[in-house]
């Protein structure tokens, strides 16, 4: 390879090096997925033999497939983004392991799209235009563990989704409803991002999400007035922020028992039903910020492992001596590191003392910036 064009290579993987952390998930650098799939030594030996054969000017026979036009191709990542791309280019590498595609304009996803591609491991299609996707275009892909589909124009899951698929982004797209066995056979899905999408409690069919066995859940920032029924029993994960649901019943929570961080925050929540957080054994973290609770939740003194638990911006204006801490010694197996209650009316001056005996220390609880 010609020097100045090895010093291009190298400038767009520095490039694509930078990291960036944003919740809901965004991916700005295609070698997220390197660094997620394989070690530090794994990623060396593929430099090292990189390296190796770039003394020698090879001559590549016919039938090897060059790197598309636009794209930059190194250590088996292909990225084409930013390109203006309206389709799938032809001609990528079948040792592809990573397939950069995002912020194009490409609107469908065709049959053919990534035939021969059986060794992708981690495919982006962020921020494309993509609304039609044709039902067998992930057949090829029987080792691709990772997608990331969001900012898209979709209104359905895809189907025939590849078996190996353990993480799957599809936040921000137009997906109404689930239908039931939208995700049937994918036994390693072990992640599901799908926060952003205009879906009601009654567009997920009964059995959505049967088979799966997910460890995290996102479905924020969509219209849920309620949390949605027979999602995983194995989750550790579910976030339901920003959403409008009112209340949290008895049953809600009755199927997650290995929930270890819950996320109710910005909804329009003013009750919770007594009896609905013992449920929830396991849970370490609790999100019910700017909502509309006047009082304390019941429930908190029972659960042994909670550690973190938001209440900031809503409406209590009391905080008794037990609601946060059970009166007996050794009955609590976790200390408290986070207790948020500003930007709440409730005055902090005339709370007990007592009243967070079971916290780590005095800097864990936050009070005050209470505006009328």
């Amino acid at each position: 390879m010609l020097p100045h064009c090895s010093l291009l290579l190298l400038l767009c993987v520095a490039r694509l090096l930078s990291t960036t952390s944003a919740l809901p998930f965004e991916q700005k650098g295609f070698w997220d997925f390197a660094m997620d799939s394989m070690d530090s030594d794994g990623l060396m030996t593929m430099m090292r033999d990189e390296e190796e054969g770039s003394a020698v000017e090879e001559i590549l026979p016919p039938d090897i497939s060059m790197c598309p036009f636009g794209c930059h191709c190194r250590l088996r990542v292909v990225q084409c983004s930013d390109l203006g791309l309206t389709e799938v280019p032809k001609n990528i590498p079948q040792d592809t392991k990573f397939l950069d595609l995002q912020n194009n304009h490409i609107s469908e996803l065709k049959e053919n799209d990534f035939k021969g591609l059986s060794n992708l491991y981690g495919l982006s299609l962020r921020n494309n235009l993509i609304s039609k996707v044709h039902p067998r275009t992930f057949v090829p892909l029987k080792h691709m563990q990772k997608l990331y589909f969001s900012k898209n124009l979709l209104t359905t899951v895809p189907k025939n989704l590849p078996a190996s698929l353990v993480e799957m982004r599809i936040h921000e797209n137009r997906i109404k409803k689930v239908a039931a066995g939208a995700f049937a056979g994918l036994s390693n899905m072990n992640c599901i991002e799908m926060g952003a999408n205009p879906i009601h409690n009654s567009g997920f069919e009964p059995g959505a999400f049967k088979g799966l066995k997910l460890n995290y859940l996102r479905i924020s920032e969509s219209k849920l007035t309620g949390v949605p029924k027979d999602l995983p029993e194995s989750l550790h994960e579910l976030h339901l922020d920003h959403n409008q649901i009112q209340a949290v019943e008895l049953e809600d929570l009755s199927r997650y028992k290995h929930l270890f961080r819950l996320g109710l925050g910005f909804n329009h929540i003013r009750n919770i039903e007594n009896g609905s957080l013992s449920f929830l054994p396991r849970l370490r973290e609790l999100h019910l910020d700017n909502n509309r609770l006047t009082r304390v939740p019941k429930g908190l003194p029972d659960m042994k492992y909670l550690q973190v638990v938001y209440l900031h911006s809503n409406n209590i204006a009391q905080v008794g001596m037990d609601d946060f801490c059970p009166r007996g010694f050794g009955m609590k197996r976790t200390f408290y590191n986070g207790i948020s209650l500003f930007d709440n009316p409730v005055n902090y001056w005339e709370v007990q003392p007592a009243t967070f005996r079971c916290v780590s220390n005095r800097l864990a609880v936050q009070f005050g910036n209470y505006k009328k």
